[in-house]
């Protein structure tokens, strides 16, 4: 039983992780509020908001996964 607990554990830590990546990438507006480097002739603070789109649903996928119920769960 204590190791199901320490699994559990995990898996909600790792899940908060995932739900803090795209926070933590987006809020800290200094580290890409820049025009170099462009990709296509578009500005990299356009650019990097963007690429974190699919990233946020990817995150967020791994958040539902993770705590998700297992099938024996009541």
């Amino acid at each position: 039983m204590a190791q199901h607990t320490g699994h559990n554990r995990l898996r909600r830590v790792a899940s908060a992780v995932a739900l803090l990546l795209p926070a933590l990438g987006l809020l800290w507006v200094p580290w890409y509020a820049g025009m170099s480097p462009s990709l296509a002739g578009v500005p990299f603070f356009y650019w990097y908001q963007l690429a974190w789109v699919p990233g946020c649903c990817l995150c967020l996928l791994a958040a539902y996964v993770l705590t998700g119920r297992d099938a024996h769960d009541p």
